[in-house]
């Protein structure tokens, strides 16, 4: 099966289920054994028609005499995006879209995709026009909160922020046993770290390293990710609780921070996400975490009570800070989804504020730009809100994040 093909059957598969774009792509690709480019080609081709989806179809409705299938409309979606957004020769983008058409479509597809290709300038210059749910792809309930909560010009820049290829980062674990390997990876990182603001954190060029990955070497994390861990800054020592830790990433860095001397609980309320914390913090060299299986919107279970020093609460969320990276979540979210979240984020912050000590400190965060999921919840808290901190992808240049620090 070719790449387009690939990219094609997984398409149609994502508008049929509720599954995860990325998660049906690995499984076409290994299911076709598609060699590791011809992947890179099908995930870009794949990731770029969802991230475009309501462009393309403007465009196919342009271009279409009469209703068309299903399979007719995605393949001119893949089409149009070839032609006219990515970087593929023109010719390719075309003639290897028609070769992919049932023969009966042929000519309607080639004659659609030669008309966009004789108007490319005036259509991409027209597309700058067009208003950002049609340009960008997104949601209007989104860009009407976005308008309201940051302004305008900032929804303007999240959404064409949205819509590009995110960069991968990895932090250099300095818990990895082989203190020499540390080393070279380190040297091998040095001119792609990014410097004394995110310690350890680098920008990966390519395919990431497996070698480093499988040793614990590094950790594939986004740097906006330690907005929440710095805030706590946890010491040695000290008892803490990671009260929604899966997969693991922030909990690592607790770890890493406090140089594995101390005492830290891990928790989730998903047993299947405790098994990918376990294997996680295995393999990162992480010592001295008890993982247990806990809800906090329910009363706290006996053993986990006894009170902490400090808590680290990452709650789910819309994650609407991290859309570039998560494509699916665009289309996958409803305007009653923030009230939903916020009633299961205060439950949560209520349930794990009472594992405090007195006076102790806990770090509410978030990937979510929404003032619902984060000022507003730590306003109604009743606890006392000392420092907070954004990640804010526009200006910051990472995914969107937030923390809160909070003391009883």
């Amino acid at each position: 099966m070719s790449a387009r093909r690939c990219a094609l059957d997984a398409l149609a598969a994502w508008q049929d289920t509720s599954r995860y774009a990325a998660d049906l792509l690995e499984e076409t690709a290994r299911r076709s054994r598609l060699s590791p480019p011809d992947r890179g080609l099908a995930q870009d081709l794949l990731f770029g028609v969802i991230r475009n989806l309501y462009l393309l179809d403007e465009l196919v409705d342009r271009f279409r005499r009469g209703a068309i299938k299903s399979q007719t409309q995605d393949l001119l979606r893949l089409g149009l995006y070839q032609l006219l957004l990515s970087d593929i020769a023109e010719h390719a983008a075309v003639n290897e879209t028609v070769a992919l058409a049932r023969p009966h479509e042929r000519g309607l597809v080639n004659a659609i995709l030669r008309g966009a290709q004789r108007q490319k300038s005036e259509l991409l210059a027209e597309i700058e026009t067009w208003p950002l749910e049609d340009r960008y792809s997104h949601p209007d309930f989104l860009i009407r909160r976005w308008t309201e909560q940051h302004g305008a010009e900032n929804a303007a820049a999240l959404c064409r922020w949205n819509n590009e290829t995110p960069p991968v980062y990895a932090r250099i674990n300095p818990l990895a046993p082989d203190a020499a390997a540390r080393e070279r990876v380190r040297h091998e990182t040095e001119d792609l770290l990014l410097g004394s603001e995110h310690p350890g954190f680098f920008r990966v060029v390519g395919a990431p390293n497996l070698d480093w990955l499988r040793d614990g070497l590094v950790y594939v994390q986004d740097p906006s990710t330690a907005l929440a861990c710095r805030l706590l800054a946890p010491r040695p020592g000290e008892r803490i609780l990671d009260a929604c830790a899966a997969p693991g990433g922030k909990t690592s860095l607790l770890a890493a921070t406090m140089e594995n001397r101390g005492e830290i609980v891990a928790t989730d309320s998903s047993a299947a996400r405790l098994r990918q914390l376990r294997e996680n913090l295995a393999r990162l060299g992480v010592a001295g975490v008890a993982v247990a299986h806990a809800d906090w919107t329910e009363p706290t279970p006996g053993d986990l009570a006894e009170p902490y020093d400090a808590v680290l609460l990452d709650v789910p969320c819309s994650n609407t800070g991290t859309m570039r990276r998560r494509l699916d979540v665009r289309w996958r979210l409803h305007e009653r989804d923030f009230v939903r979240h916020a009633e299961t984020q205060a439950r949560l912050l209520a349930g794990a504020a009472r594992a405090l000590k007195p006076g102790g400190r806990l770090v509410y965060s978030t990937c979510s730009l929404d003032r619902a999921e984060n000022e507003e919840i730590v306003a109604a808290s009743g606890l006392s809100v000392e420092q907070t901190m954004v990640s804010l992808p526009w200006r910051d240049g990472f995914d969107g994040a937030f923390a809160a620090l909070l003391r009883r």
